[in-house]
């Protein structure tokens, strides 16, 4: 009776130890999974390559976030993630969970920053803008010529200037300027591929080299959508009847850092490759990089009949079919001398 007695008492504890355990395991479960980190806002974690999940765990206790952090280790374990964590830095929020946070690390969900190449851009501010950027990793060395970085990503022999697609770019911390680049000038090439391949018919440009490089001059000459296609026209329409474009943003251009911010008289006569006063069809390269509606606009020029434009200092233009009437709007908007 007392051997039986005993192994009874004894199938007992473990019993109570077992249903213990069991508790304290799903209490713990419960806290991972369910109750949220112990951070008063949002807070960023980086996890460097290599890192062990003990390392993290550690990194975690040391800032406060955690409390018990052989307890997330034994989950993460148990779960068979410890060994799945990518690298990167990954954000905490007030109501992250550290199962949550976990399971961030082993999809790779890490912070994104972002990017915004903006229209008219030439690619000197672009590449600057760029290198200022503080999540982005600098891989070229400093005074690395435009030919050199066009061959670092891929494009040997092709003009850096207009390669690049305006566009807002996500991406996480580390990612080389190369990188950035390389994709800004995918996604040109696919925009620009596919505006040539639905181009209107009997356009007076050749490619769609040529059809960029009409679509950076739109750019600068206007942001207004709805004239972006009467613009292209125009141009459309010089370049069929063999006139000069003569177009300011092209002069201002080909001066480079001569140009002083007052374009004057003597620099429309002043003859460079990218003056089209001087020069009759479209400069050698494009001069800013332009946007998809540029580009588009460039491709499918509105009809109509007028071949002349001038600002009316607000941003938008006045359309002229003659050089009379075209005087006149000069007089009018730039030279303040009314009707």
């Amino acid at each position: 009776m007392n051997r039986r007695h005993g192994a009874m008492t004894a199938g007992v504890i473990l019993l109570a130890l077992a249903i213990t355990a069991a508790l304290v395991a799903a209490l713990a479960i419960e806290r991972i999974e369910g109750a949220p980190l112990a951070t008063g806002g949002s807070e960023v974690i980086e996890v460097p390559a290599g890192t062990s999940f003990a390392g993290v765990a550690t990194q975690l206790s040391e800032r406060g976030l955690v409390d018990q952090p052989w307890l997330l280790r034994l989950y993460a374990r148990w779960k068979g993630l410890a060994s799945r964590i990518q690298a990167g830095e990954y954000a905490i929020d007030p109501d992250t969970t550290a199962a949550g946070l976990i399971q961030r690390m082993v999809d790779g969900e890490v912070v994104q920053y972002r990017l915004t190449i903006i229209e008219g851009w030439r690619f000197d501010e672009l590449l600057a803008a760029v290198h200022a950027h503080p999540a982005v990793k600098r891989t070229l060395e400093a005074g690395v010529t435009d030919a050199e970085i066009m061959a670092a990503i891929g494009r040997e022999s092709v003009p850096a200037e207009g390669r690049f697609l305006p566009e807002t770019y996500h991406f996480p911390r580390g990612t080389s300027e190369v990188d950035i680049l390389r994709r800004a000038n995918r996604e040109l090439e696919a925009v620009l591929a596919d505006a040539w391949q639905d181009r209107a018919p009997a356009l007076p440009i050749n490619s769609a080299d040529e059809a960029l490089i009409l679509a950076s001059i739109i750019e600068k000459e206007t942001g207004l959508a709805e004239e972006r296609r009467r613009i292209a026209g125009v141009f459309s329409r010089r370049l069929e009847r063999g006139m000069r474009l003569q177009t300011d943003p092209t002069v201002i251009y080909g001066l480079g850092e001569a140009f002083d911010g007052d374009l004057r008289r003597v620099h429309l006569r002043t003859d460079t490759p990218y003056n089209t006063y001087t020069r009759h069809g479209l400069p050698p390269t494009p001069i800013a990089l332009p946007g998809a509606a540029a580009i588009r606009a460039a491709v499918d020029p509105a009809d109509g009949d007028s071949l002349y434009f001038v600002s009316r200092g607000d941003g938008s233009h006045v359309f002229s079919v003659t050089l009379e009437a075209h005087n006149a709007a000069v007089r009018r908007y730039q030279l303040g001398q009314g009707d």
